[in-house]
């Protein structure tokens, strides 16, 4: 498949040096396709649970080549150390790793963060050979209001030659404009036609979302047409999901059964990312790196064999390399928590989280209760516990879970990833919570007496092992969720999300019960 010419036809790629030597058109082929490397133009490696050298072994067999990866999450747990982490980690593979300066760290004011980058920090990033773009610009309030921070980093990035990632829910008319006037050229986060079309025509590169926790591609595929040159991502990606369904070529299975056209679905996962973040990712020209893909057929995208840079790194469903996974040091400085410490005196109309499945936005609910937890009414307590050794607790009340018993809890609450769980009973929570805090960083799940963790040691959000391990042990959490009675199909997703102020509409941080729709405080009690 020629991405540059839009063609399709039999012919032979002749690679020396670990560069394309020359296309020979031939009169007939074998049966199989010929593609260039795949490319994740927009993900979070710490979503997968796994640290990079780990989600590259899982990753490469599928087809994938290069990605680009935003580390915002592992920089508000540690910041630059924890982005260099990630750098040295991701060096040790033959995938092509780029990465994000994170623009925004902390994401807001509204939760208790592990780290800052200021303009000189990210600055810093935004030289390194390694980083190509600034990361999502999810304060889009500081944007249009043209705050001096905020500019000062799009202008070190315009200053660079990178482009400028964007994150805007929603934003439609006038708000666009200026943000796209702002230098903003891309975003992830639309969830209607509409909206992409409105975001295509004011010229950014809008990004069909199809992952673990969002998944938008469907419901925006026909915005995906040439000339529109965007892009496929995952954004958040669970190990599991990697493992057995795929990576990019999934994206691209899915981009064909919604009516894109092959060759266009390809080029949104490789000729267009690539010339839009300068990636050293080949496109099987002449002179290329030699990045080359071999698939069965246009529908299924199964990659049968892929090399990188000439190397054949992974054939048949099976990478040729190994990891070797960087330590980290622990980053959990919490005070392990009594069940005392959850109970709050409530009685009468309270005011309760939502959660949907397969959605991230929440919605509210005032619900009369004599007190929370209460199972019976699928109003279940919520908490926010900060890890970063000042103490802070946020409790609230949300629905949806279902569980009857137990707890979950989890050092995956995005963005700031203070320790966050929900619960039956204030026993079991004070159990899951201080388990995560002894694992420096994880999942547990508990019944008040037996548990079933998965350790996260690297910065609370990812493991060393590898992905079947890990997707093994997560498949282990979820079941012992569902016979606690939690009916979420992916409530560790759901979870993870429920402290992120910056989508609507109720949220918990560690500081209190949130409304992402005023951008201010509430009272979980309603008077």
């Amino acid at each position: 498949m020629d991405v540059v010419r839009g063609e399709v036809y039999p012919g032979e790629v002749r690679v020396e040096g670990g560069r394309i030597a020359g296309v020979v058109e031939l009169e007939r082929g074998e049966g199989r396709y010929i593609l260039p490397g795949l490319v994740d133009a927009h993900i979070h490696i710490e979503s997968s649970m796994l640290v990079p050298s780990r989600f590259a072994e899982a990753a490469v067999p599928h087809g994938t080549v290069g990605v680009v990866a935003d580390p915002h999450e592992i920089a508000n747990v540690m910041g630059m150390e924890g982005v260099r982490y990630m750098l040295r980690d991701a060096s040790k593979v033959p995938l092509k790793y780029r990465f994000t300066a994170p623009s925004c760290v902390p994401a807001t004011e509204f939760e208790t963060s592990g780290a800052r980058l200021g303009v000189r920090e990210v600055e810093e990033l935004l030289r390194m050979r390694e980083v190509v773009a600034l990361g999502e610009l999810m304060d889009f309030v500081g944007v249009l209001e043209r705050r001096r921070e905020v500019m000062e980093k799009i202008e070190a990035a315009r200053r660079l030659g990178k482009p400028v990632d964007g994150h805007a829910p929603g934003l439609r008319g006038e708000a666009l404009r200026r943000y796209v006037e702002a230098g903003i050229t891309t975003d992830h986060e639309c969830t209607s036609a509409e909206e992409a079309e409105e975001k295509a025509e004011a010229g950014m590169r809008v990004m069909l979302r199809e992952g673990s926790a969002a998944r938008n591609l469907g419901e925006l595929a026909g915005v995906a047409r040439p000339g529109r040159r965007c892009f496929l991502v995952s954004d958040d990606l669970e190990a599991g999901e990697l493992v057995e369904r795929g990576h990019v070529n999934r994206l691209l299975r899915r981009a064909v059964e919604e009516g894109i056209d092959e060759v266009e679905a390809v080029r949104m996962a490789s000729l267009y990312p690539v010339e839009h973040y300068s990636l050293d990712v080949g496109l099987l020209r002449e002179g290329d790196p030699a990045d080359v893909v071999v698939v069965d057929n246009l529908r299924s995208f199964r990659c049968t064999a892929c090399y990188i840079d000439g190397r054949l790194v992974a054939e048949h469903g099976r990478a040729l390399f190994r990891a070797a996974p960087e330590p980290c040091r622990g980053s959990v400085r919490a005070e392990p928590r009594k069940a005392e410490h959850f109970r709050v005196e409530v009685r009468g109309r309270v005011r309760v989280i939502t959660v949907r499945e397969g959605d991230i936005t929440t919605g509210e609910e005032v619900v009369e209760v004599e007190s929370i937890p209460a199972p019976e009414a699928d109003v279940l307590k919520l908490v926010v516990v900060e890890r970063y050794g000042g103490g802070r607790l946020g409790v609230g009340a949300v629905r949806g879970f279902g569980l009857e018993r137990g707890a979950i809890a989890s050092s995956i609450a995005h963005d700031s990833h203070n320790i966050i769980g929900v619960g039956a009973e204030n026993e079991a929570l004070a159990r899951a919570v201080n388990e995560v805090i002894g694992m420096q960083g994880g999942i547990a799940v508990t019944d008040g007496e037996r548990v079933v963790s998965l350790p996260l040691p690297v910065a609370g959000l990812m493991s060393t092992a590898t992905a079947v391990e890990v997707a093994e042990r997560l498949r282990e959490v979820h079941a012992f969720a569902r016979r606690l009675g939690c009916r979420l199909r992916s409530p560790l997703v759901s979870l993870s999300f429920l402290a992120l102020p910056v989508i609507p509409r109720l949220r918990l941080t560690d500081r209190g019960l949130f409304d992402a729709e005023r951008f201010e405080f509430t009272e979980l009690l309603v008077e």
